[in-house]
């Protein structure tokens, strides 16, 4: 399956940065294969969240390993906040509601292992 806008959810982006095992080959494979790869500024809000808290540690910041890994940064708009806000409570974690909103507005499939996000219906690339 070759995708070609992808949205890597926080954790993906965190594996990708660590060469993490519990990335798959083909998922590996389509990030690279991809025409463009977003990471949203809510993985940048959220990770200095948990940094803060002490429940993550970075050794650079998000927007240095984006930039790194030849990724874009995707902005939050209005146009997805207001999409956020008027979808279904599948889910109640704000950023991963962020990312769906985004990944609707923006046509793009949502890179993740998070199977309650499957509720909303979007394109997505399991890791």
């Amino acid at each position: 399956m070759k995708t070609t806008k992808l949205l890597l959810d926080t954790h993906v982006f965190l594996w990708w940065r660590a060469n993490d095992p519990s990335l798959q080959e083909t998922v590996i494979s389509a990030i690279s294969d991809a025409n463009v790869v977003f990471v949203s500024a809510a993985t940048a809000w959220e990770a200095a969240i948990k940094a803060a808290l002490g429940r993550l540690e970075l050794p650079a910041s998000i927007e240095s390993g984006v930039e790194d890994s030849g990724f874009e940064k995707l902005p939050i708009t209005f146009l997805h906040a207001e999409t956020a806000a008027a979808l279904p409570a599948h889910h109640h974690d704000p950023f991963d509601r962020m990312l769906v909103a985004q990944t609707i507005a923006e046509g793009l499939t949502l890179v993740t292992h998070d199977r309650k996000l499957e509720a909303y219906g979007v394109p997505i690339l399991w890791t």
